[in-house]
């Protein structure tokens, strides 16, 4: 006897989306779009993997490349990663096709990085994000902010910090690393082992490590803010005043370093105040005005953000929001004759924009009428030998048992049904 085949299972740190969640996930995307595309973004979608070299080269050191990147050698041995952010896929995208400035594109899809699993955050995980590409005026960086702002609201995320940081330009950079590298190389001693080996090649991602002895160094270290150029300065100062405009409150947070070495000038990231400290960043982003250089392409300034699907979902979760949206099924045509009515009718209903779904393989009508409660349809449309000898559909209220059942002719069930759904045009 042979063994049972043991039954493969998703690869740790990844996910099924399943029927009973992907409403709602589509809805959140949706939402995104909307946003996204009322302000004049248009979707861009990059390849699931691209040469080393588009990551490599922007953050050679950082953790995301140097220890979660998924990388492989495709057949014709060029050195190839699944995509960890979506920045540099689509900056590359603008140095390779060099489109016309301003270049305003929004983004979805799957990201992979070799994590260690917990809640929202997984191997592979989903953004969305925007990149306005082509200026900049520090109104940019207040629309692309107040853009995610609107998406958290849209979402019914409220218990939300908006954190803001400048890394300055080259000037400002040079100058702070110099002093913030001699302030971490003084208490080296104090610092995490993986954190002490940032100290000389890296030290402003020394800031952003989460381990408790190095934060209480970091905690005491020179801050940007004090090295600011005059421009650095002004480009923030403008920065705040259009935030505040706005009325969209914010805190200055000067060891927001973020996770990437692109970063220039304004960072910021939106934290949920509902879920835990060490997972609450819901979305962040910021301005890169040397990156698209770096890959290539003509000196261009951007700034932008990316969102995860899954911790955006968790916060809504922790704040009771954003529910499902109702089941897609709006009527289910029970057809106890030989099928063909509903085959028909089903048809017709969807032809008119009504959601409908039908049983199969001639079940009696106890088990039809049972496949459409569990379907969760608002409306049954009955049809037996009777109704079929007299041209007319029987209309059964699932979810209101007081009005009962009524009879129509063939002729008018689509009409009713649309005038009982709301769908009158």
């Amino acid at each position: 006897m042979s063994k049972k085949a043991n039954t493969f299972q998703t690869p740790i740190g990844t996910r099924d989306l399943l029927p009973e969640e992907s409403a709602r996930w589509e809805a959140v995307i949706e939402v995104f779009s909307t946003v996204a595309s009322r302000a004049g973004f248009s979707l861009v979608d990059t390849p699931i993997f691209e040469d080393v070299g588009v990551f490599t080269r922007i953050g050679e050191g950082t953790d995301v490349v140097g220890k979660e990147m998924y990388e492989f050698l495709d057949r014709g041995e060029r050195p190839m990663a699944l995509r960890p952010e979506g920045t540099a896929a689509v900056c590359r995208a603008f140095a390779q096709h060099r489109p016309l400035v301003p270049w305003k594109v929004y983004y979805r899809g799957p990201y992979f990085r070799y994590e260690a699993p917990q809640a929202g955050r997984f191997r592979q995980f989903h953004q969305f994000g925007i990149e306005s590409i082509g200026s900049d005026d520090p109104d940019i960086d207040v629309e692309v902010i107040a853009l995610g702002w609107k998406v958290l609201g849209a979402v019914g995320i409220n218990k939300i910090e908006l954190l803001v940081n400048s890394m300055g330009d080259q000037e400002t950079r040079r100058n702070y690393q110099q002093a913030l590298s001699g302030f971490l190389k003084n208490h080296a001693a104090d610092l995490d082992e993986e954190d002490r080996k940032k100290v000389e090649s890296h030290p402003l991602r020394v800031l952003d490590s989460k381990r408790p002895s190095t934060q209480s160094v970091t905690k005491e270290a020179p801050q940007i803010n004090d090295f600011l150029s005059a421009d650095a300065e002004t480009h923030l100062e403008r920065v705040k005043d259009g935030l505040k405009a706005l009325e969209i409150p914010f805190s200055i947070e000067p060891r927001l370093v973020r996770g990437l070495d692109y970063y220039t000038h304004t960072t910021f990231e939106f934290q949920s105040l509902a879920l835990d400290s060490a997972q609450n960043t819901v979305c962040g982003g910021g301005r890169y005005n040397g990156l698209i250089e770096e890959l290539g392409g003509p000196a261009t300034p951007g700034i932008g953000f990316g969102m995860g699907i899954e911790r955006l979902l968790l916060a809504c979760d922790a704040e009771e929001s954003f529910p499902a949206p109702p089941p897609g099924v709006q009527v289910w045509v029970v057809d106890v004759t030989d099928g063909s009515s509903a085959r028909d009718l089903t048809h017709t209903l969807r032809d008119y924009g009504v959601t409908a779904d039908r049983s199969f393989d001639q079940r009696s009508m106890r088990s039809q009428m049972r496949s459409a409660n569990r379907s969760e349809a608002e409306i049954a449309l009955i049809i037996g030998e009777q109704e079929v000898d007299e041209d007319t559909v029987a209309i059964r209220m699932l979810r209101d048992e007081e009005k009962g059942q009524i009879v129509v002719p063939r002729s008018s069930a689509v009409a009713e049904v649309q005038r009982l759904l709301g769908l009158e045009s």
